[in-house]
This record gives C-alpha cells, structure tokens and sequence, in this order.
C-alpha cells in the first residue's frame, strides 16, 4: 500500500497578491484560518493559487513560506505541474528541498502530449524526487485526458501515490479504481463531487471551496469515511449552491472575491483573469448567507 500523505480536506490555497508581489501577511492569516478550521493538507501553486501568472521566484517564496509557517501540523503539497518536464522537474526539486510533504503535478496543458508521452513525462519527474507525487487530471483546463490504463501504469512507481481527478466522468473513475486498486489514493478535484467519489473508494477531496468553509469539507469527508454517510450527504447537498457560485466564473475569479468577503484582503486575481461583475459579486454574497444559515 502506498504512502497516505493526507486522508480529508486539502484545500487548493489561493495567494494574495498586492499590486507588486504576494502578501505575505495574508497568508499567513490564510494558512492559519485554514489549520484552526480542521484542513488536512495545504495545497500551494495550485490552479486555485494563480501559478500561471507567478515568477519562479514567488512560487519558491511561497512554497518555502508555507513549509515553515505551518511548521509540520499539517502536511503541504506544492503544485509543481508545468508543460514543460524540465521545468516542473525544477520546481518539484526545489519543494523537496524546502520541506515540502508531497507533489500535485497536473498534465501538460497547451503542448499536451500522448498517452505514451505522459507516462514518461512523470516518470522523468519521479525519478528526480523522492517526495510522494500526486497526479492531477483535469482536461477541462488542460486540453488533455489522462486515461486510466496510463494511470495505472504511472501508479507502479513507486512516489507516484495519488490521484486528483477532476474529469467528472464517474465510468473513468470506476475503470481507475478497478486497474489501480490500493496502489493509488483518489481525491476529488470537484467540490460538487466529494461524496460520489468517496463512494468508489476516495480518502478526501482537494478543494477549492475549502478556501472559505474549511471546516465542513473536512468534516464532509471525515463523517463518510467514519460510516456516516447521511452526515457527509446532508453537508455535500447544503453546500451545492455555494459551490455553484464559486464556480460561476473562471477559478480562481469567484473564490478570490468568496475569500474577501469573509474577511481576508486576498487582492486581485492577476490579468488575464479579471474582477467578478457586481450581479456575480453579489451571488457570492447571496450563497454565502445562505449557506451560513443553512448550517447554523
């Protein structure tokens, strides 16, 4: 059995940014709301973190910040996916070198590649890294579909040790279930399907909406994991709506303007991506209260 490097609710942290680099101080405002609020892993340099827009400089710092602000009590996992080998190769050998706990490596987007391609693509990766790697498939961004015979050959290797899977087609995820069996850990890449998902045998979710309800996307996975599955159904359908909301608009545009509204000067996302409209603004809003409500 592979390496567990979290079992819950990892959120997909965003980063605050000021007009002239990453605010520090708000993340760690973040990073600590985030571990009072029972999340099981950090997640920075994600899709949700705006790495596309960042120098190579900014994600050391934030990754390097990150590992020592949270000092060991909960695990963090760099994204270090790029569409160039060697580079992700770079960033991947810088996270091991700060402290980082794990690895979320996404597919190359744009070039994209082969099934064949992939498979030595992150073979090239794992072998420069001992630290844990999870893949991530999400062909709705990235243009390309991981399929699950070349998923299942990538979980042979050894560090190669989880799985998040964002393609929504729940027959791919069955099939990646089937081949892979205990050599690979799922986690959800959609907020919307966090209990499906544990239902075909996933340990937690990494979660974009975790960024403002923390809390209840731990316990959605915890009380399903624990044999509460009315408990963990019941916090999965209260949160449809606001999860609709977030996703509204191109993340991160929708969870940037959630986060602010509860409180954290998060900033602007970084062009090309641009403000939410005030009819959007005030859906957040609107989800927000009556999400709250709902779980008083």
């Amino acid at each position: 059995m592979k390496k567990l490097i979290f079992e819950g609710s990892g959120v997909a942290l965003v980063t605050p940014f000021t007009n002239d680099g990453v605010n520090y101080e708000v993340l760690e405002e973040l990073i600590e709301f985030q571990i009072d609020n029972g999340t099981d892993a950090i997640i920075v340099c994600g899709t949700t973190g705006e790495p596309a827009t960042m120098s190579d400089e900014e994600k050391h710092d934030v990754i390097r910040f990150t590992v020592e602000k949270v000092n060991g009590r909960v695990p963090v996992i760099a994204g270090t996916g790029s569409n160039s080998t060697r580079h992700s190769v770079e960033l991947s050998m810088y996270a091991e070198s700060v402290g980082a706990d794990g690895l979320l490596i996404v597919t190359p987007y744009y070039n994209k590649t082969t099934q064949r391609g992939l498979v030595a693509h992150y073979k090239t990766i794992a072998m420069t890294t001992k630290l844990p790697i999870i893949l991530y498939n999400v062909p709705g961004r990235t243009g390309l579909n991981m399929m699950p015979r070349t998923i299942a050959e990538l979980s042979e290797i050894e560090n190669i040790v989880g799985l998040k899977e964002a393609s929504g087609n729940f027959s791919q995820i069955a099939e990646i279930m089937t081949l892979c069996g205990e050599d690979l850990w799922l986690y959800s890449g959609n907020d919307d399907q966090v209990v499906p998902m544990l239902a075909l045998g996933g340990v937690g979710v990494i979660s974009v909406a975790a960024n403002v309800i923390p809390h209840d996307m731990h316990r959605m996975v915890k009380y399903y994991l624990a044999g509460e599955g009315r408990k963990s159904r019941e916090i999965q359908l209260q949160a449809i709506e606001l999860i609709q909301a977030l996703f509204s608009e191109v993340n991160p545009i929708p969870v940037k303007e959630a986060v602010r509204q509860i409180g954290f000067d998060v900033g602007k996302c970084r062009m090309p991506l641009v403000d939410m409209t005030e009819e959007g603004q005030m859906r957040i809003s609107v989800a927000l209260k009556n999400y709250f409500d709902r779980m008083e």
